[in-house]
């Protein structure tokens, strides 16, 4: 296993060798980030192409990376927003197929999930950094707070004040968007 430091230096050099690295030290970590997203709503054909397609960003998109950071944040980002990509384009037939399978699941309110599944992902695209890498640590990837404020160099007390601000911009988003149980 190569530290994050080497890696991101290895990557910024063209070396193909640290790309490889990459897929073998991360590819469970991408996966499971885009599996939370994509849920069981695609084929699994799909988490993998969207997997596939995180790591040819890391590739064309190497020097841009910070050797002194993560690289968790910056895949967990890019294999989220992959994954909500992918699931923008199956389009809402898909999950309303799977919500018919469900008696208990009308029509109506699987078309209303998936529309606030849509306006919380914005709404949560919308928040600054690094309070958006917070609050996708935190919830979404389940990292412990007291790991996700060090990593990006915040003290646990900022940390809380920044989630309790980024879920009353999110509940407040949602409103604004017609969804009263925000």
């Amino acid at each position: 296993m190569i530290d994050d430091t080497k890696l991101i230096s290895q990557l910024k050099a063209g070396r193909r060798s640290a790309l490889n690295a990459a897929i073998r030290q991360y590819t469970g970590y991408v996966a499971a980030v885009a599996g939370r997203v994509m849920g069981s709503t695609l084929p699994r054909e799909d988490l993998e192409e969207v997997v596939a397609d995180v790591f040819l960003s890391l590739w064309t998109h190497a020097g841009t990376l910070e050797e002194d950071r993560s690289l968790r944040p910056w895949l967990a980002a890019a294999a989220r927003n992959r994954a909500v990509d992918k699931l923008r384009r199956a389009g809402p037939a898909l999950p309303l197929l799977q919500d018919a399978a469900d008696p208990n699941v009308l029509p109506q309110q699987a078309v209303e999930r998936r529309e606030r599944s849509a306006a919380l992902a914005q709404a949560i695209d919308a928040l600054p950094e690094p309070d958006r890498s917070l609050f996708l640590r935190y919830y979404y990837e389940g990292q412990p707070l007291h790991e996700a404020a060090r990593s990006l160099g915040l003290n646990l007390s900022t940390a809380k004040t920044k989630l309790a601000r980024g879920r009353a911009r999110l509940k407040k988003a949602l409103q604004k968007g017609g969804f009263s149980h925000a």
